[in-house]
C-alpha cells in the first residue's frame, strides 16, 4: 500500500504542473497549425504598408482626380493625337466677359481680361505643369540611379569624375542653372517636353549620392561575391543586384523630385524663364495675373491652389513610400492621422499620453498574466511542528 508521504505529495503536484504546461503548449501548435501561414513577398508587404498610410492614401485619391479632371475636361493633344474633352469652353477661345469676370455656373473659375474661360485655362496649366514635374523626375532618376550605382561600384577615378560633376551641380544654385536651361530650351524650341527634358538632366546629383552610398554597402555584401564567383557580368550585378536592392530609395526620391520640379517649373515661369505663351502654365498664370491680387483675386488663387495641393499630395505620397519601404516601420507604429501631420505637436502630446498609458496597461497585463501562468506547487504536509523542528540548532543538552 502507497502512503501518502510529503514525497509523494511533491512528486504529483509536478507532474500535475508538467501535464498542465504540456497541454497548453499542445493547445498552441493547434491553434499555429490551424492559422494561414502564407509568406508574403516584399512587394505584398510594401503594398499593405502602403495601403494603410491613410495621408498617402487620401493624397493619391486627390492627385488622381486632378489628373483625370484636368486630361477629361479640355482634352490633350500631343504627338499628333487630339482626345477632345467634356468643357465646352477652350483655353483659347475668347468670348464676352460676363459678371466682370467673376466665377459662375458658367464659367467655374470665372474669365480672365480676354475673356478666356479661367477653369480652361487652369486644367491647361495643370496639365503642362505635370508633363514637365514627370519628365524632370523619370530622367532626374534614371540618370541618378544609374550614375550613382556605376560610381559606388567601380570607384577610383570614375568615381572621383562623377562625383566632381555631382559637386559642380550642388555648388551652383540649381534654380540659376535651370534658368539657363530654360532660356535655351525657350530660344531653342517652345515645348513643354524638351524643357522637362533638359530639367531633368541637371536634378539628378543628390539621388546620385544616395545611391552611391547604398551601393558602396552593398558591393561588400555576400550575395555580391557569390555573383562574381559564378561569373555573372558587370552589367548584371548592377542591373539585376545593386539597384532593385536600392528601389525603396529610389522611389521615394523619384516622388520628390517630381514635387520639387512643380515649384521649379513654376518659379522659373514666374521668372520668365520657363513656358512662354502661347504655352500656358501654373506658374505663368500667377506671373501673368499676378497684379490681379487685389482687383480679380481668383486669377491669383486658383493656380496657386493647384500648385499647392499638387506638392503636398506628392509629399505625402512619398513619405507613405518611404514608410512602406522601411521595415522598421511595423506594428509597434503608432497609427498617425492626417491632422497629425498637418499639427504634429499635438500629436505628439496625444502619442505621449497614449504611450504612457498603454504601457501602464501592458505592465499590469503581464504581472497578472505571469503570475496565473506559474503552478503553484503546494507546501507538503510536514506535520505538527516540534520544538526540533522550530529550532533544530538547539543543543542535545539543552533539550528535555
Amino acid at each position: 500500500m502507497t502512503q501518502n508521504t510529503p514525497e509523494n505529495k511533491s512528486n504529483k503536484t509536478i507532474e500535475a504542473s508538467t501535464d498542465q504546461r504540456v497541454s497548453i503548449s499542445a493547445i498552441e501548435d493547434a491553434k499555429l497549425a490551424s492559422k494561414d501561414t502564407k509568406s508574403l513577398s516584399q512587394g505584398q508587404l510594401v503594398f499593405r504598408r502602403f495601403v494603410r498610410h491613410k495621408p498617402a492614401m487620401i493624397s493619391a485619391f486627390v492627385l488622381a482626380v486632378i489628373i483625370i479632371v484636368s486630361i477629361t475636361s479640355i482634352g490633350i493633344s500631343a504627338f499628333g493625337i487630339t482626345i477632345p474633352g467634356w468643357w465646352r469652353f477652350d483655353y483659347i477661345e475668347q468670348g464676352d466677359i460676363v459678371d466682370g469676370g467673376a466665377p459662375s455656373a458658367t464659367h467655374w473659375f470665372g474669365q480672365d481680361a480676354l475673356g478666356v474661360d479661367y477653369f480652361a485655362l487652369v486644367m491647361r496649366g495643370t496639365q503642362v505643369s505635370l508633363i514637365i514635374a514627370v519628365l524632370v523626375g523619370v530622367v532626374s532618376t534614371a540618370l541618378g540611379t544609374l550614375l550613382g550605382a556605376i560610381s559606388g561600384y567601380f570607384r577610383g577615378f570614375i568615381d572621383g569624375l562623377i562625383m566632381r560633376i555631382a559637386d559642380i551641380f550642388f555648388v551652383v544654385p540649381l534654380l540659376l542653372i535651370a534658368a539657363i536651361v530654360g532660356r535655351i530650351a525657350g530660344s531653342a524650341v517652345n515645348s513643354p517636353w524638351f524643357l522637362g527634358l533638359l530639367l531633368g538632366t541637371v536634378s539628378w546629383a543628390g539621388l546620385s549620392r544616395l545611391v552611391r552610398s547604398q551601393v558602396l554597402s552593398l558591393r561588400e555584401r555576400e550575395f555580391i561575391d557569390a555573383a562574381r564567383a559564378m561569373g555573372a557580368s558587370t552589367n548584371r550585378i548592377v542591373m539585376k543586384h545593386l539597384i532593385p536592392n536600392t528601389i525603396g530609395t529610389i522611389l521615394v526620391n523619384a516622388t520628390l523630385a517630381i514635387a520639387a520640379a512643380v515649384l521649379l517649373e513654376t518659379s522659373l515661369s514666374y521668372l520668365g524663364y520657363g513656358v512662354r505663351p502661347p504655352q500656358s502654365s501654373l506658374g505663368l498664370l500667377i506671373s501673368t495675373y499676378q497684379n490681379s491680387f487685389t482687383t480679380r483675386p481668383w486669377l491669383f488663387w486658383w493656380p496657386g491652389l493647384m500648385i499647392l495641393t499638387i506638392a503636398l499630395t506628392i509629399n505625402f505620397i512619398g513619405d507613405g513610400l518611404r514608410d512602406a519601404f522601411d521595415p522598421r516601420q511595423g506594428a509597434g507604429r503608432r497609427k498617425r492621422s492626417l491632422w497629425s501631420f498637418i499639427f504634429p505637436g499635438s500629436a505628439n502630446r496625444r502619442g505621449a499620453w497614449e504611450a504612457e498609458t498603454a504601457t501602464a496597461g501592458a505592465t499590469d497585463k503581464e504581472t497578472v498574466e505571469d503570475v496565473s501562468a506559474v503552478p503553484i506547487a503546494q507546501e507538503p504536509d510536514q506535520g505538527t511542528p516540534t520544538v526540533d523542528d522550530i529550532n533544530p540548532e538547539t543543543p542535545e543538552g539543552d533539550k528535555k
